[in-house]
């Protein structure tokens, strides 16, 4: 996209509604700032109120809008932009909002706005009245583009929550960025995303939770990476549910990460957020801190592993459990969990215990002493992009346990 469009188009789209399944009931274009608050006033003074019913009277079937929220997507790519509206359109009936999905274009060209503005409208039940918000995709180029915390601000629902997500690879320590989080409730990202090892943005991820000066709670942190282990979690956890290796619990004695790598990937071209948080709420849950960060290991110790891996130390009290994050030919994408595995010595007895997950579940195997016991197998599908979003949405204020295995994840990473 090079500039502008010259002229503005505006109408409302006649369609007839089906209960569930989002519809576009307008959509108009403009390129001005005043211009989209203008189109957004003649949504709902112009368009229809009533559509025709089963014996050709009228029947009331679109509402006054509703948002309960602000949700501000920025997307420095096209293909982005439009997967985020995809996502979002998904929840129109569910969590109605205000939507700005905002790009920057040519930044060093002349001063530009050019934006879509358009009303989804889903029908919750054929008695019901339609349920409507507001979308706005709006590009900006040279100073405009510059400058988009201006941009976004006029545009939002004032006394309503922002919700900030940011796909892809978010300049997290810009000042364009503290600019956005000063004026927003809640940050969505997704580190498994994160281009090269992650680490760096992680750890100003990890800034942003703890920066004062945004007000230290005012911005709530939710990352897509940390959400998709929910099955992971609840299923090391019950992996301790058995009496007799409840007691091994307080005795771990090493924590190792598998996961998944390509061959030609150089050192740091790999994404380790993910396994990186499967230790992180470990020793946030068992009380450990961080008593050296990751750092190359001589390795490999296995024809299937890909280069070093990366070792760490944790301590919990006199203790110190080796860490190791170690990178697996095979064929998932770049960084996915492949197991983790846990060890554990009490009165010399010894416990080793294995996660692995598939599509729908999560297999938990354990070895006590020798002898394997039954595998317990939890069904725990994995949960999509608009699934996640939608927790996100529901969630108010802060994750503590997130927020602390965010933290801790920064520390190990040495990012801290």
């Amino acid at each position: 996209m090079t500039g502008p469009a010259p002229t503005a188009s505006n109408g409302a789209l006649a369609t007839t509604p089906m209960v569930g399944q989002p519809i576009l009931r307008w959509s108009s274009r403009t390129s001005t700032i005043d211009g989209i608050e203008a189109e957004l006033a003649r949504i709902w003074a112009q368009a229809p109120l009533t559509t025709e019913g089963e014996h050709g009277e009228p029947e009331r079937h679109v509402a006054a809008r509703t948002s309960v929220m602000n949700l501000v997507v920025i997307a420095r790519r096209p293909e982005i932009g439009e997967h985020a509206a995809a996502v979002i359109q998904m929840l129109a009936g569910r969590h109605p909002s205000r939507t700005l999905i905002v790009s920057s274009v040519d930044p060093d060209g002349p001063s530009w706005v050019d934006a879509r503005i358009q009303a989804h409208c889903v029908l919750p039940r054929a008695d019901a009245a339609e349920t409507c918000a507001e979308l706005i995709a709006l590009s900006a180029g040279g100073e405009c583009g510059r400058h988009l915390s201006a941009i976004v601000a006029p545009l939002l629902i004032h006394d309503l929550p922002v919700t900030l997500w940011w796909p892809g690879d978010p300049p997290l320590a810009a000042p364009a960025a503290l600019e956005l989080l000063e004026m927003s409730d809640r940050l969505v990202v997704d580190g498994s995303a994160w281009s090269g090892d992650g680490l760096d943005r992680l750890g100003a991820l990890a800034r942003i939770v703890a920066d004062r000066n945004l007000g230290e709670g005012h911005v709530a942190v939710s990352d897509f990476a940390l959400l998709r282990q929910s099955r992971w979690r609840e299923a090391l956890a019950s992996s301790f549910d058995r009496p007799e290796l409840r007691p091994f619990l307080g005795d771990i004695r090493t924590i190792t990460v598998r996961y998944a790598a390509h061959r030609g990937a150089g050192a740091g071209d790999t994404n380790v957020i993910k396994p990186l948080y499967h230790v992180a709420w470990l020793a946030t849950r068992l009380g450990m801190t961080v008593a050296e960060p990751l750092h190359p290991r001589p390795g490999p110790d296995d024809p299937a592993e890909l280069g070093p891996p990366m070792a760490a130390t944790l301590r919990a009290g006199r203790r110190r459990i080796p860490v190791a994050l170690v990178p697996m030919e095979s064929p998932t994408p770049s960084g996915t969990t492949l197991a983790v595995e846990l060890t554990a010595r009490r009165r010399s007895v010894d416990l080793e215990i294995r996660v692995t997950a598939e599509a729908e579940a999560v297999i938990v195997r354990a070895t006590l002493d020798g002898a394997e016991l039954p595998a317990r197998r939890f069904h725990a599908p994995r949960r999509t992009e608009v699934e996640l979003l939608a927790e996100t949405i529901e969630s108010v204020g802060r994750d503590p346990v997130a927020t602390a295995a965010l933290v801790a994840a920064a520390d190990l990473g040495g990012r801290g």
